[in-house]
């Protein structure tokens, strides 16, 4: 078990924040979770934006080599790389939320 030192303000803040939770390490579980939320709600637009902008998923798009088809364009080449980021933060974010819920159980 590893100690951890607080100050004051930052005790202060966590308790307005979650006045109604008394075991820090619950508190601190439950900030890395919305963390791990709000990166999986990122990661999703990302994967949506680019489905919708491209009419394709992740896959085809890799698959139908795009970025070949439109002479790898910078623009093209971004979007891949964005896409492949979410794609991959995606299984990611889920993967660590099962772990981080898992501890609860």
């Amino acid at each position: 078990m590893t100690t951890v030192t607080l100050k004051e303000q930052t005790q202060e803040l966590l308790q307005e924040t979650f006045p109604d939770e008394k075991d820090l390490d619950a508190t601190v579980r439950q900030l890395i979770e919305a963390e791990y939320l709000r990166r999986l709600r990122q990661y999703r637009r990302t994967d949506r934006s680019l489905s919708r902008k491209y009419g394709l998923s992740f896959d085809e798009f890799v698959n139908q080599r795009t970025t070949r088809e439109m002479n790898f364009s910078w623009e093209v080449e971004q979007d891949a790389i964005a896409w492949e980021t979410a794609v991959g933060g995606i299984l990611t974010m889920e993967r660590k939320l099962k772990a981080l819920r898992a501890v609860d159980e």
